[in-house]
C-alpha cells in the first residue's frame, strides 16, 4: 500500500461532523479527516511497519495520516532530524502523544530529546518533552531510578507552565515517574509536595492530582507486590 492509496482510504471514510465533535476533546489540527482512533489503528495494523511509506504520510500534514506514521514508523530508523522535524509540526496533543508515546520512545535519542524538549518554549514541543518522559517510564524497563530522578527538575520548573497541553503533561511525567517503583514513589510525593508550594494555579493543579494518586493505596499495594518480586528474583 502506497500514500496514494492510504489517503483514499482515510478520504473515503472522512466525517466533517466528527471533526467538529473532535475538537470538543481538543483534538485539533489544519487538515483531518474526522475518523476514529480504532479505524486508524486497523488500518495501521494492516499496513504494517513502513518507514518510508510513514514519513510520506506524514507530509501530507492530515492529522490521521501522520497518527498512522507514528503508527507504522521504525524506531530503529528514526533519526534525530526526523524528531526535529516532526516535533516542530505538531499541531495536536492526539499526534503529539501518539509520536511520543508509540514512535519517539523506542528510539535511542528519546531521553535526550525528553529533556531538551521539555525546556522548549512552543506548546507542543514542550509537550512532546513531558509526554515522553511519561512514555519512558512506563515502557523503559531497563533503566534505572536514577535515570529518572534527573526529570525531577524538569517538571518543577514546568509545573508553572498554565497552558492547558503542557501542565496536563507535565503532571502524567510526574504521576508515571512516582508509579515505577518505591524509590522513585517517595521521591514523586517529595517533588508534588515542592510544586504545591509554588504561586502557580497550574502547579498546585499538578501537585494535588498527582498526589492522590501516587499516596492512594491502590499504587502504594501495587509498588509494594513488585519490590517483593523483585526482591525474590
Amino acid at each position: 500500500m502506497d500514500a496514494v492509496e492510504v489517503l483514499r482510504r482515510l478520504r473515503s471514510l472522512s466525517d466533517p461532523r466528527a471533526v467538529e465533535g473532535m475538537a470538543r476533546y481538543g483534538i485539533t489540527s489544519a487538515k483531518a479527516f474526522g475518523i476514529s482512533a480504532p479505524t486508524v489503528r486497523a488500518l495501521a495494523k494492516e499496513i504494517g511497519r513502513d518507514q518510508k511509506l510513514s514519513l510520506k504520510l506524514w507530509g501530507s500534514g492530515y492529522l490521521e495520516a501522520r497518527a498512522i506514521a507514528s503508527l507504522i514508523g521504525d524506531p530503529r530508523e528514526v533519526t534525530e532530524a526526523q524528531m526535529e522535524r516532526w516535533v516542530r509540526d505538531l499541531d495536536s496533543w492526539a499526534v503529539c502523544d501518539a509520536c511520543c508515546g508509540i514512535l519517539f520512545d523506542k528510539t535511542p535519542f528519546a531521553f535526550s530529546k525528553a529533556l531538551e524538549w521539555s525546556k522548549r518554549k512552543e506548546e507542543f514541543v514542550k509537550r512532546a518533552g513531558f509526554v515522553l518522559i511519561a512514555a519512558l517510564a512506563v515502557h523503559d524497563k531497563d533503566r534505572t531510578d536514577r535515570d529518572f530522578v534527573r526529570f525531577l527538575r524538569e517538571i518543577v520548573r514546568g509545573s508553572t507552565d498554565e497552558r492547558n497541553f503542557v501542565k496536563k503533561a507535565v503532571n502524567w511525567a510526574l504521576r508515571q515517574i512516582g508509579k515505577r517503583s518505591k524509590k522513585l514513589n517517595r521521591l514523586a510525593i517529595r517533588t508534588a509536595k515542592e510544586i504545591h508550594r509554588l504561586d502557580s494555579k497550574s502547579a498546585r493543579w499538578i501537585a494535588s492530582d498527582a498526589l492522590r494518586e501516587l499516596k492512594s493505596a491502590a499504587v502504594q499495594r501495587r509498588l509494594e507486590s513488585r519490590q517483593k518480586k523483585m526482591g525474590g528474583l
